[in-house]
């Protein structure tokens, strides 16, 4: 069985930005993606999605998005960009390609794949993202709970809530883009730990991502941002501030229980709820290194800045918080990439490497 150089597995924006940095190094990486196309979890987020950065500050290195550089992208723009970006790299990108579990073999690793194929790769980059492992909380009551239950990441439009009573868990960006969507046609609640925490989206008239860019907060470690900026924030142009103080929908403290067909309040108050929508984030979809010793008793990633501390020629991109602000996000993969190919490069062609150095 030929051993491939190195390979990526996800075809979305990290696997995209990992490809072109392996290229630029002179090794061939092969790209594993387990839908039928390139473009990783985008395809499947909510119809109404757009990109919370504008275009200018959005496209992958070499390829611009193209049109008016301060327009905030649509999900189906995202996605037939990175087709195109995946076009334009003419790398090896094989689609319907999952990869269920990775073991340890002679020469660095191998790949298993749902088809029952194996795969060998000197060295080997997840870029899976956490798209496919939402987070979902089990509040009290869950499982008598007779209204349905859902997480966010099968929402795709307000058409089949309509008339419903929804409550909508979380406090970032999505769930109050969706919230205040499904306010159109429904009767919705936030449901949060901590009042909503809105920031300009276009303070002094510019982009805020102009003013990460210029002042270098992209590139701060992610330890400075938890530290210093606490909760979580909600980019706004205003839409949204003024859909919560008009009450559709409105802001409640996190409900207590889940009981029959209701919610419990924090003020004791039972109310019937059709829907829990649940907008509590994601975690790292990599279940598939946990044969391979490479993730915490929690399915983390055991790294440092995207490098594998337990093996080397193991890198890992599209983390949040991976190195920045910005890592898990199309404007900042790249840069994470450019720290994480070379001593996986070096690592392929021989050189001394030490994992998480």
């Amino acid at each position: 069985m030929k051993q491939v150089d190195v390979a990526v597995i996800g075809g979305g924006q990290s696997g995209l930005a990992a490809a072109r940095a392996v290229l630029r190094h002179g090794l061939t990486p092969v790209v594993l993606e387990a839908s039928d196309r390139p473009g990783g979890s985008w395809p499947r987020y909510y119809d109404s999605l757009t990109l919370f950065s504008p275009a200018r500050y959005s496209a992958l290195p070499g390829l611009p998005f193209g049109g008016d550089g301060d327009r905030y992208p649509h999900r189906d723009e995202v996605v037939d960009y990175l087709v195109r970006y995946a076009d334009q790299l003419s790398v090896d990108l094989r689609t319907r390609t999952r990869v269920v579990d990775v073991r340890s073999a002679a020469g660095g690793f191998a790949l298993h794949t749902a088809t029952g194929d194996v795969i060998r790769a000197a060295g080997l980059v997840a870029a899976t993202g956490a798209f496919g492992n939402p987070a979902t909380p089990s509040p009290p009551g869950r499982n008598g709970f007779t209204g349905e239950v859902l997480h966010v990441a099968d929402y795709r439009s307000p058409t089949r809530f309509s008339g419903k009573r929804v409550v909508v868990v979380g406090g970032g960006n999505s769930a109050v883009q969706v919230g205040t969507e499904l306010a159109e046609v429904a009767t919705v609640s936030l449901a949060t730990r901590a009042p909503l925490r809105f920031v300009d989206q276009r303070p002094g008239g510019r982009d805020l991502h102009h003013w990460l860019t210029t002042t270098g907060f992209d590139q701060l470690p992610p330890q400075w941002l938890i530290h210093y900026v606490s909760g979580t924030l909600v980019l706004d142009s205003g839409i949204h501030r003024q859909a919560v103080a008009s009450g559709r929908p409105d802001r409640r403290p996190m409900f207590t229980a889940l009981d029959g067909d209701a919610v419990v309040w924090a003020d004791g108050t039972r109310e019937r709820v059709d829907v829990v929508l649940l907008a509590t984030g994601y975690r790292p979809d990599v279940g598939y290194l946990e044969g391979l010793g490479a993730l915490d008793a929690d399915g983390a990633p055991l790294h440092s800045g995207g490098l594998s501390l337990t093996h080397p020629g193991l890198v890992h991109l599209g983390l949040e918080f991976q190195r920045s602000f910005a890592s898990n996000t199309l404007r900042g993969v790249a840069g994470d990439a450019d720290h994480v190919i070379p001593p996986l490069v070096a690592h392929v062609r021989g050189a001394p490497a030490a994992a998480g150095l």
